[in-house]
């Protein structure tokens, strides 16, 4: 991206003192920052010393908030708020700060009275011009009479005056359900600032809504794409800025959060092009992904063994050791899991990399590093191949890399073949369906942001899983083709309740016929998970289920669900530890979820396992 837009955050959306705020949203990137006034309040600079710090950091002072309760008023009541003004003025020269923004009064005593705002308004904006200073009248949801952007242009347009204009501000326009259509109604010149946020749909409070579930753009329900589009129609030039009010993000790292708020503005710049025009260079554009080309498990020495055991016994066969690193390749069919010892300790074993099947891998890595994806330097032997690498917010690294054997690039090329090694295949899995991650609460909307816009994938609806824990939020994400399909989980309060620590992951085979394959497995010796027998008697309650089938899953834990579009069986197999889990699945027709109905009876039986206990959450 060029400098062309110009972009900026509230210091409201950061945590940390103010200097922290300031830096970490010069080190995302940001040209400018609204100033929230109680950072400035409560910080130990002078205001001449925030402006010069603001500036050796290369950011400007935008925007200078809030000042309430102004219009609307009587003429005592004026007087009072005119001084306050001229003292907000004050502080705005020391800062170098030239727009303040005003919002529509929530004063019980304003006086419902557009034109007497629109004189106090104008009289506001004269003593403004005076000092070099801008007003921007913005109207608050929750106001007491102005609340709709077209009301407070209307004031606006009577006041008529120079130094006054609006700010448009995406959640009081779109939560209260306006239609941002008539914004291409207002002059360019008269838009003065442009706010954004998110926000998921919740059926609450509109104030309690703004005041702490505001999100970035991409990260909620709202049409953020849209808005943005009618504001850029009108002809806005101006600061397109990020005001969130969010309980998360205020209590986490500022540089992480200040990252993900870039990184959720250039994608929403590229979703307008080409159809509105956003001046500035274009994000690479996605390449396809093919599906999964491994993943990897980080394992220690003991958790080696017992996967080792089971990998075999699930009928894959250990193909390859890696010419330079203490890792396993293990294969059936077209499905490889790498094992890496690693000398650490914590939670083992884990899903430590993903390996994606990228049409051009360096064009994956050069649409990552422009969303500001932190890329991973991989040790590597000459000979051996380079594989472009980043790493999601939680920590897991993501391989885009190429699996062809006549590749040079390709990282198959990096193991010695075992001699002899042959998978038997018994439970027939044909590919990775699906892998669940967990997430920490603090990165879990940031994270369904890094895949969505790094790697092109689609959300879907957010559920909500009642974990013997506690809830679990949990969101999916797919490519339009379903080749590459995530799973992100955290829970909903902390970490989750007594025993839920972080959740656990799990990697999902598909296979063609899972009733086959639980049988099989049994046979081998690998342990399935104990579903309760109420859950059986449920299901034949509920769905017209031929009493042979009904039986058989009953007899191997295998679990069910169904759509408009098909049906989908499942089942879990049990491993040492919480952390990790694996699942079979059998995809019928064209059901496309991953059977989040049954979470809880999974998760249910888990928690009372011997082998698995209580951690593992999510779907």
């Amino acid at each position: 991206m060029t400098d062309a837009v110009r972009r900026a955050i509230a210091t409201v959306s950061l945590s940390g003192t103010l200097e922290e705020k300031l830096l970490a949203s010069a080190r995302a990137g940001f040209d400018g920052v609204e100033l929230f006034e109680p950072d400035l309040l409560s910080s130990q600079l002078t205001h001449v010393e925030v402006q010069e710090y603001a500036y050796d950091l290369g950011l400007a002072i935008m925007l200078y908030q809030p000042f309430r309760d102004f219009e609307g008023v009587s003429d005592a009541a004026l007087a009072r708020n005119v001084r306050r003004a001229e003292s907000k003025f004050d502080v705005m020269e020391r800062l170098g700060a030239d727009l303040i923004l005003v919002c529509s009064n929530v004063s019980e005593h304003a006086i419902d009275d557009d034109e007497l705002a629109a004189a106090q308004l104008h009289q506001l904006a004269e003593r403004a011009a005076s000092r070099g200073i801008r007003v921007a009248y913005e109207a608050l949801a929750w106001g007491r009479h102005v609340r709709d952007y077209e009301r407070s242009w209307a004031i606006v347009a009577a006041a008529d005056h120079p130094q006054l204009g609006v700010c448009l501000d995406s959640f009081h326009i779109l939560s209260r359900g306006g239609d941002p259509r008539g914004i291409r109604e207002i002059p360019a010149e008269k838009i003065f600032f442009v706010q954004l946020a998110d926000a998921p749909r919740l059926v609450m409070d509109v104030l309690q809504w703004s005041r702490h579930y505001r999100c970035f753009p991409g990260q909620g329900g709202f049409d953020l794409r849209g808005f943005l589009g009618q504001v850029l129609d009108a002809g806005y030039d101006g600061p397109l800025s990020l005001e969130v009010f969010n309980d998360v993000f205020r209590q986490s790292d500022p540089q992480r959060t200040a990252i993900d708020a870039m990184r959720s503005l250039l994608f929403l710049e590229d979703g307008l092009r080409p159809a509105r025009t956003v001046e500035g260079a274009a994000l690479p554009a996605p390449v396809p992904l093919r599906g999964y080309a491994f993943v990897e498990l980080g394992v220690d020495f003991e958790s080696s063994l017992a996967a080792q055991r089971l990998l075999a016994a699930m009928g894959f066969a250990r193909v390859g050791e890696h010419r330079s690193k203490r890792v396993e390749l293990w294969q059936q069919a077209d499905v490889r899991v790498v094992l890496s010892c690693t000398s650490g300790v914590g939670d083992v074993p884990r899903v430590a990399a993903i390996a994606l099947e990228s049409v051009d891998p360096a064009g994956s890595l050069r649409r990552a590093t422009e969303l500001l994806a932190p890329v991973v330097a991989l040790r590597h032997q000459p000979e051996e191949a380079d594989i472009a690498a980043i790493s999601a917010p939680d920590g897991t690294a993501i391989f885009f890399c190429r699996t062809e054997s006549n590749d040079e690039t390709s990282w198959f090329g990096d193991f010695e073949a075992i001699a002899g090694a042959e998978a038997d295949s018994p439970a027939n899995l044909l590919q990775i369906d699906h892998v669940a991650l967990s997430q920490p609460l603090d990165c879990f909307d940031e994270a369904a942001l890094f895949y969505r816009s790094v790697l092109d994938l689609q959300p879907r609806d957010r559920e909500e899983l009642a974990s013997p824990d506690g809830l679990v939020r949990s969101r999916a994400l797919a490519d339009s083709e379903a080749h590459v399909r995530f799973v992100l989980n955290a829970p909903a309060l902390g970490d989750g309740g007594y025993g839920a620590a972080a959740g656990a992951q799990h990697v999902a085979f598909a296979c063609d016929d899972a009733l086959l394959a639980a049988r099989v497995l049994s046979e081998r010796g690998v342990r399935t998970l104990r579903i309760s027998d109420n859950y059986y008697d449920d299901l034949a309650a509920r769905l017209d289920l031929e009493p042979t089938l009904l039986e058989a899953m009953r007899e191997l834990g295998v679990l069910y669900d169904r759509s408009d579009d098909g049906e989908f069986l499942h089942f879990y197999i049990e491993m040492p530890g919480a952390r990790l889990f694996f699942e079979i699945v059998e995809r019928r027709g064209r059901y496309d979820g991953y059977g989040a109905v049954n979470s809880p009876i999974r998760m249910a039986a888990q928690r009372t396992s011997p082998l698995v206990g209580p951690r593992a959450v999510g779907h």
